[in-house]
């Protein structure tokens, strides 16, 4: 069985509601605006020090990056330009990632929102109260280097707006700089190899972070009975049964398990785990995943 979206999650309805900063703000900036007041209105939102002005490494400029950013000397001995980076610069800086996968999209009820969509919202508004705070954000791979200011949630929320037509994303780690910090937004519902690879070599670089996974209330307490067909988000995968019930005790069992691994993976690499039902308060995750980051 599968669930119609609540709301047009296709790459063009997402870009539409994400792309144009001009007064009125679009939908998913001004929810996550008004999202990120919950912890912007409390003792949150302050900035952190930094480890020191040192010179940490250099990193391919990007599209944004400004000309007074490139380092003209060290681009003058290569066939491309590239940026500095500070010890201060990797202390105050947070990438994220947001499953994109097309699994994303599922919503048990048009009363609730689609799992990316509140998955985003949650990211986003994390990026606002981050970047009000005086920290940077960008992506944990290369479209989107963490920096601060408002052009930058734009991007973010342009990027986020996009959604692949795999049933799951996967993080990259390459881009991950050492010692910064990273949050992870999905449901994983997918293969757990990916997220166990971007947890190790985020531990090898001393990056600590936060995994918030994101699940449907139907997800977690599997109300099929009789009759159904069980079909992916990207049409990939479909299975019949006529006893739906009797599959109810070993989806749990696997539920449960998937979660306790999860658990276990942070725990062994110093990242903190959290689950998050879209029927409930966006604001509780994040507070919660602010408050993780703060533990690192």
């Amino acid at each position: 069985m599968t669930a119609s979206p609540a709301r047009d999650t296709t790459p063009l309805g997402l870009r539409g509601r994400a792309e144009d900063l001009a007064a009125p703000l679009p939908p998913l900036l001004a929810e996550a605006e008004q999202l990120a007041q919950t912890v912007l209105m409390g003792e949150h939102g302050r900035r952190r020090a930094g480890a020191g002005s040192n010179f940490w490494q250099y990193r391919a400029a990007q599209p944004h990056d400004t000309a007074r950013a490139i380092d003209w000397r060290r681009s003058g001995r290569a066939d491309q330009a590239f940026v500095q980076e500070k010890e201060w610069q990797i202390a105050q800086s947070v990438a994220l990632w947001v499953d994109d996968g097309a699994s994303m999209g599922f919503a048990s009820t048009p009363k609730l929102p689609p799992k990316g969509d509140r998955a985003r919202l949650i990211a986003l508004a994390l990026a606002v109260v981050l970047n009000r705070g005086g920290e940077r954000v960008g992506l944990t791979d290369a479209r989107l280097p963490p920096r601060r200011g408002r052009g930058q949630l734009s991007r973010l929320a342009q990027i986020l707006s996009h959604s692949a037509e795999a049933d799951h994303g996967v993080p990259d780690p390459r881009s991950l700089a050492p010692r910064s910090r990273a949050v992870l937004v999905s449901d994983f519902l997918g293969p757990l190899e990916p997220i166990e690879t971007m947890l190790t070599a985020g531990a090898d670089r001393g990056v600590r972070g936060a995994l918030l996974q994101v699940l449907d209330p139907a997800e977690e307490a599997f109300p099929y009975d009789g009759r159904t067909i069980f079909e992916s988000m990207s049409g990939a995968i479909r299975h019949e049964t006529l006893k739906a019930g009797d599959l109810r005790d070993r989806y749990l069992d696997r539920l449960a398990e998937r979660r306790d691994r999860l658990g276990q993976l942070a725990r062994a690499t110093g990242w903190q785990f959290s689950i998050h039902h879209t029927g409930d308060s966006a604001a509780a995750a994040l507070l919660w995943l602010y408050a993780a980051l703060e533990r690192r």
